[in-house]
C-alpha cells in the first residue's frame, strides 16, 4: 500500500548518500535516541525495552526525541538488531547492566531446527513497520527517516554466544568446525534481513543501514568467506526488491565496525555509503575507495565527546577537513555512550554544521 507522506524539507542526507552536491555536511549520531537523553530515561523507566520497540507510539516518540532537541539531519527508527533472532523464535531479554541476553543460544548445528522458518516479516515484525509509518507521519518532512538491520554474521554471533562477547569464540568456532552449517545459518538470516529491509522501505524508511557490528572479530579471510557474501547479497536483493515494488531507488549504508582490513572489498559491495569506525584514518578510507562513487560516513571517536567543548570543535574541524565536504555524512565511529552529556552531543552536531 502506498502512503501519503509529508514532503521532505531537508534532504541533505539523501543527497550526500547519492554523492550529489550539498551546501553543508549532514550529520546524525548512531544511538542518537537513547539513554544519554533524560527524556529517554524517563520513558524507559516506565516500559520494558522490547515493549518500547513493539509499541509503535512509544518507538516513534523515542525516535523523535533527539530530533526535537538537536539540529540533526536524520532520524533513525528506534528498534534493535535482535528483533530478527526474536522473529526466528529465540528469546531475547534486555538485562540491566548486562545488555542483551539470549538464554537459549544455538549450541550446535542441530539447534538450528528449533528456529521458526520461514519468517513472515509482516506477522513477526509488523510493529517495526507500523512504527516507521507513524514516525514518518510525525516527522512532517523535517528530516529523512533511516531504517536498519543487523548483518547476518553479527546476528549469528549473538544467536550462538547468547549475548555480547569479548572474543566471539563460540560463533567463530562454528565457522571453523561447521562451515556448511554456518553458511546455512547465514543464508537463513540473510533471507529474513532482505524481506525485513524491503518492508521497511514500503513502510516509509528513506535510507537503510546494515550494521555489521561484529566485523572486528573476523580477519580478512573469514570476513571474505562468510560475512561479505551476505552483505553483498542483501544490498543487491533489497535494491532489486524495492525497485520491483516501485518504491524508487533507496540509498543503502554498510557499517562494518572494525573491518579496517576490508575497506576496499566493502566499498565494492554495492552500497551507496560506507560507514567507518574511529580506528580508521579518514584519509586512509578515502584512499581505499578512490575512483569509486561511494559516500563515507563517520567517524568521530564516541569517547571524544567527553572532551571540553572547544576540543570537540577543534577535532570535528580536523575530521571534516580530512573527509572533505562532498560524499560525506558526519557521524560518530560507533554509538554514543549512555553517560554522555547531551550538551556535548549538541556541540558535535553544531560543529559539523559550522564547517
Amino acid at each position: 500500500m502506498a502512503h501519503d507522506f509529508p514532503a521532505l524539507k531537508n534532504d541533505l542526507l539523501l543527497r550526500a548518500a547519492r554523492g550529489e552536491p550539498v551546501e553543508r555536511v549532514p550529520v546524525w549520531i548512531m544511538r542518537q535516541a537513547g539513554r544519554y537523553l533524560p527524556e529517554f530515561r524517563e520513558l524507559r523507566s516506565k516500559h520494558d525495552f522490547f515493549t518500547i520497540c513493539q509499541t509503535p507510539e512509544l518507538a516513534a516518540e523515542i525516535t523523535l526525541q533527539p530530533i526535537r532537541r538537536f539540529d540533526l539531519d536524520a532520524a533513525i527508527i528506534f528498534s534493535d538488531i535482535l528483533v530478527i533472532p526474536q522473529a526466528l523464535g529465540m528469546t531475547v531479554e534486555m538485562r540491566p547492566g548486562v545488555g542483551p541476553v539470549l538464554p537459549q543460544p544455538l549450541e550446535s548445528p542441530s539447534d538450528m531446527k528449533k528456529l521458526l522458518t520461514p519468517v513472515n516479516v509482516n506477522e513477526q515484525l509488523g510493529y517495526v513497520f507500523k512504527a516507521l509509518t507513524l514516525t514518518r507521519q510525525k516527522l512532517a518532512g523535517k528530516v529523512p527517516l533511516i531504517g536498519f538491520s543487523g548483518a547476518p554474521w553479527t546476528l549469528m554471533g549473538y544467536m550462538i554466544e547468547g549475548g555480547g562477547s569479548k572474543t566471539m569464540s563460540k560463533a567463530k568456532a562454528w565457522l571453523y568446525q561447521h562451515p556448511q552449517s554456518s553458511r546455512d545459518l547465514l543464508k537463513l538470516i540473510t533471507d529474513v534481513v532482505v524481506d525485513y529491509l524491503i518492508e521497511q522501505v514500503a513502510a516509509g524508511a528513506q535510507l537503510l543501514q546494515v550494521f555489521e557490528s561484529n566485523a572486528e572479530y573476523l580477519g580478512p579471510d573469514l570476513f571474505k568467506e562468510f560475512a561479505l557474501p551476505c552483505i553483498r547479497d542483501i544490498c543487491s536483493r533489497v535494491k532489486a526488491g524495492v525497485k520491483a515494488r516501485n518504491l524508487g531507488d533507496i540509498p543503502m549504508t554498510i557499517f562494518a565496525k572494525g573491518a579496517h582490513y576490508a575497506l576496499k572489498e566493502i566499498s565494492e559491495s554495492g552500497y551507496d555509503v560506507m560507514g567507518i569506525d574511529w580506528t580508521v584514518d579518514p584519509l586512509v578510507a578515502r584512499e581505499a575507495v578512490s575512483g569509486k562513487k561511494i559516500t563515507l560516513q563517520g567517524n568521530f571517536d564516541p569517547c571524544g565527546l567527553y572532551a571540553p567543548p572547544e576540543e570537540i570543535q577543534r577535532q570535528v574541524k580536523t575530521m571534516v577537513e580530512k573527509f572533505g565536504k562532498s560524499q560525506y555524512i558526519a557521524n560518530l565511529g560507533h554509538g554514543i555512550y549512555p553517560d554522555m552529556k547531551p550538551e556535548h552531543a549538541e556541540v558535535f552536531i553544531n560543529a559539523v554544521h559550522s564547517h
